[in-house]
């Protein structure tokens, strides 16, 4: 379609693939971009940045809109737990999803209201709504029941939290009131960055924020994904309706900014705590969540990072993990949004998923490749400048990584280079890792902070701080512990300090040097991804390359397309 003198409606138009999509659209010159997000300020800043590209002879208006569209107009500035904790709006969400689709239902639609009001010509949905839904996480409201039933009391509210909480009629309501909108505003194309919920990778993909690999809540966002995906599939074969693209990028999505700062977790600073040198014993119970174990030191964690928009903020050390070759890799938004804007126009891209269900995945690109050295460089940078390291944030997921982040990174304070590593004393490397982490509390406290435990060379002494990553929080005051659930939780998400766990990491940095100089230093080929330079030459201990290696080959973790 021609987008000139058009109305374009971005949802999700603050994020990073959106603000993207809506720099690209301006040299289109629309008569309007409707740009919405979840909160008005952020609404009002994707505004206020569009006005400012905005030249002189542009006639171009960009519209905010904010609010929350999986809902009634009327709830669309409230939090979604605030909703459900109001037993007279809890029937009225289970209502809305469950009984048939209703001209008064779509008039109380702010989806609706939205597409209708405005009137728009195209839609561009950057909203991540496989996240939306399946991240309300079904499986927790259906242990709630469980566990209400067990006891015998407050099964209504519990019963009516499980009942809103369905994902399939959430996103076939969703999509209905999407396709009505569409038809009753006439517009003439509707394209949808879509997910396949694992970064492009499979089901032994590394980052999952569980016990579990992969975790049922992130396999349930792949569901709701391809779900929605069919859906769209459907309504592109409905006469007389928009055209219907999807656009699904499988790689790593970065970035909107690098710098040094505050370091923040679902909008909110981190504390930093510190719980001395001395730790708790592990005396047969260990409680899951003790602010005794701890105290503010009156700091938050601050540190390099980079800013992945929608994904989080990442550390180095992260960020090098998961764009690392074989890992999630890394694609630019404005490559998604070159593609998403050339669809929009009528162009074949070859990545529209309706089109081509199984071939058109938006996989890692050559400038993603070229950026994210640029980018990986600018963070060691600003870790020199600023003299913190940029280590992990527990942000990314599993804890796995930010445990073996740490300990590589420790192992290279008290070791210096892979080479040290390996030829050193396992039990000496144990004792000064443990006296390092007893001497340096901004260390220490960077590390249990981010809710990675540390434990000491004894073996039951833990280093912690009020709330912990691994075993994960379930409702649970306290566990039981056993030796076996040490060596289980040490593995999954605890910084080990003991003698066995050193003598492993010994055998692994020995396995990737040995497979490093076995190769011949006279070939030049593209034969081998892992060469001498990759790994710095082994003068030092490359905690990102090395975490994407365990990952890639130790935990079979690699990716198989690109």
């Amino acid at each position: 379609m021609d987008i000139a003198g058009k109305t374009v409606l971005v949802l999700g138009g603050w994020g990073l693939v959106g603000s993207a999509v809506c720099r690209k659209l301006l040299a289109e010159k629309p008569a309007r971009i409707i740009v919405t997000s979840l909160a008005q300020a952020e609404a009002d800043e994707a505004a206020d940045e569009l006005r400012s590209l905005l030249k002189p002879i542009d006639q171009t208006t960009i519209v905010p809109w904010a609010g929350n569209v999986f809902g009634r107009d009327e709830h669309r500035f409230r939090s979604r737990e605030e909703l459900l904790a109001d037993p007279h709006i809890r029937p009225l969400l289970i209502a809305d999803i469950v009984n048939d689709l209703s001209e008064e239902l779509l008039a109380g639609s702010a989806l609706y209201r939205l597409l209708v009001d405005h009137n728009v010509d195209a839609v561009i949905d950057c909203v991540n709504t496989a996240t939306a839904i399946a991240y309300q996480d079904i499986f927790s409201s259906s242990r709630a029941v469980m566990k209400a039933f067990e006891r015998g009391e407050g099964e209504r509210e519990v019963v009516e939290r499980l009942l809103a909480t369905q994902y399939i009629p959430q996103l076939i309501r969703h999509v209905q009131i999407l396709a009505r909108g569409l038809k009753d505003c006439s517009a003439k194309a509707y394209i949808k960055i879509g997910t396949v919920g694992s970064g492009g990778m499979g089901l032994n993909i590394p980052y999952t924020h569980s016990e579990e690999r992969p975790s049922r809540v992130l396999l349930s966002k792949t569901s709701v994904a391809g779900a929605h995906t069919l859906l769209l599939f459907l309504m592109g074969r409905t006469p007389d309706g928009p055209i219907i693209k999807e656009i699904k990028p499988t790689a790593t999505i970065a970035w909107k900014r690098i710098e040094h700062g505050e370091v923040r977790r679902r909008g909110r600073a981190i504390p930093l705590v510190d719980c001395g040198e001395h730790g708790v014993t592990l005396d047969g119970r260990l409680r899951l969540t003790d602010a005794d174990c701890s105290a503010p030191t009156g700091r938050n964690l601050t540190a390099p990072f980079i800013d992945t928009g929608e994904n989080g903020i990442f550390s180095r050390g992260e960020f090098e993990a998961i764009s690392s070759l074989q890992q999630m890799e890394m694609i630019t938004p404005e490559e998604i949004a070159d593609h998403v804007v050339f669809e929009l126009k009528g162009g074949n891209t070859g990545h529209d998923v309706i089109n081509a269900l199984d071939g058109a995945v938006f996989g890692p690109t050559y400038r993603g490749g070229v950026l994210r050295s640029r980018a990986v460089e600018r963070l060691a940078r600003l870790e020199a400048e600023s003299g913190i390291p940029s280590v992990a944030f527990e942000m990314l997921g599993p804890p796995r990584l930010s445990k073996l982040l740490y300990e590589a990174h420790i192992l290279g304070l008290v070791g210096g280079s892979v080479r040290s590593v390996i030829d050193a004393d396992a039990a000496q490397m144990s004792e000064a890792a443990a006296a390092l982490l007893r001497a340096n509390a901004d260390l220490r406290s960077r590390i249990i902070s981010i809710g990675i435990p540390v434990l000491m060379p004894d073996g039951v002494t833990l280093l912690r701080g009020e709330k912990i990553a691994i075993p994960p929080f379930r409702g649970e005051t306290e566990l039981d512990v056993t030796s076996a659930h040490v060596d289980e939780w040490a593995s999954a998400g605890w910084v080990d300090l003991r003698v066995e766990n050193i003598i492993a990491w010994q055998a692994r940095l020995r396995r990737i040097h040995e497979e490093t100089m076995s190769g011949s230093p006279d070939d030049t080929s593209s034969r081998t991804q892992f060469t001498l330079d990759h790994w710095e030459n082994f003068d030092a201990v490359p905690i990102g390359k090395i975490a994407a290696w365990i990952f890639t080959v130790e935990d079979e973790g690699a990716r198989m397309k690109a």
